[in-house]
């Protein structure tokens, strides 16, 4: 059996658990907290394995200015907004909004670089996503429908947040010589540092009481979630290819819906699950209505760089 394959069913996993570790952890600490502790313990072997490999350079450092962005574009508006909605939401509601992340990243480089002229396939993608975002948060209900408004927009501007952050990728980034080892840890290490000038600590040790959440924290969202899926995407990326790699966001929604049944009791709700076929139904429809147009190898690495770095 292909090891790749493995990979992609393990990330899958991690990805689709880290919406139940959030909501776990947001009963004891504040988002920005889950936050700061997530990329902190996601850094960890991250940098190891920049330093093991000797990715990190000092000439990198003229590039900061890029790290920053990206740091706040896809790591910690993208990670914070994700928290507000974890625990607003259930879990399982969570982790279905979390199967758009394709259709707005194709939103936001289309909107902001225009490169890409859509196709009708492309179209009905996105319409079809759209539709399912709108059944799981039926404004139309209002409070009785169970759902709060609030979690949804909140899991919409991380989604925007990291599509914009796509965009800015291809913009600035593809056309510098980084690994996407050396990107992730600049981009990771920069976040941790403005994280811990702007995080409030106070309350942070509350999380220490539940054990289930510590370790979900720690060790799901943290080494996991953010540390090891990095690694386990680079080596699905090399064996597979970044289009398969970018399937695996068919998963998550789906584990995280079984995470929230089997170990929260969240219920489902034929809605809900009509709503995250129209999710990844229009995923599916999206990524299959792009039109390959030949390429040179360069334009090739570029494309996989990005991809690589858009899931933090």
């Amino acid at each position: 059996m292909n090891p790749a394959y493995l990979a992609f069913a393990l990330l899958g996993l991690i990805w689709g658990s880290n919406f139940l570790f959030m909501k776990w952890a947001s009963v004891w600490i504040s988002p920005a907290q889950i936050v700061f502790l997530r990329v902190l313990f996601g850094l960890l072997p991250i940098l190891a394995l920049a330093l093991a490999t000797r990715a990190l350079k000092w000439r990198h450092v003229r590039h900061a200015h890029h790290f920053i962005v990206m740091s706040l574009l896809a790591t910690s508006v993208y990670y914070y907004a994700f928290a507000k909605g974890a625990a607003l939401l259930l879990s399982s509601v969570a982790g279905m909004l979390s199967g758009a992340i394709p259709l707005f990243s194709f939103l936001c480089v289309w909107a902001l670089l225009r490169d890409e002229r859509p196709s009708g396939r492309m179209i009905a993608g996105v319409v079809c996503g759209f539709l399912g975002v709108l059944l799981i948060a039926h404004p139309w209900t209002g409070a009785a429908g169970g759902v709060d408004l609030r979690g949804v927009l909140y899991m919409v501007a991380g989604s925007l947040s990291l599509g914009c952050s796509f965009a800015y990728a291809r913009r600035f980034l593809t056309r510098l010589d980084l690994s996407p080892l050396a990107l992730s840890t600049w981009q990771i290490g920069f976040a941790l540092v403005m994280l811990s000038a702007i995080t409030d600590f106070h309350g942070i040790t509350r999380i220490t009481a539940h054990t289930g959440a510590l370790a979900g924290l720690v060790l799901g969202l943290g080494l996991l979630g953010t540390g090891v899926a990095y690694m386990l995407y680079y080596f699905i990326v090399q064996r597979l290819g970044a289009l398969a790699a970018s399937s695996v966001t068919y998963i998550p929604p789906v584990v995280a819906l079984l995470m929230g049944l089997a170990f929260a009791g969240e219920p489902i709700r034929p809605l809900h699950l009509l709503a995250m076929a129209c999710i990844l139904g229009g995923v599916y429809l999206l990524q299959g209505g792009r039109q390959v147009k030949p390429v040179q190898a360069d334009v090739a690495v570029r494309d996989k760089r990005l991809r690589a770095d858009a899931r933090v």
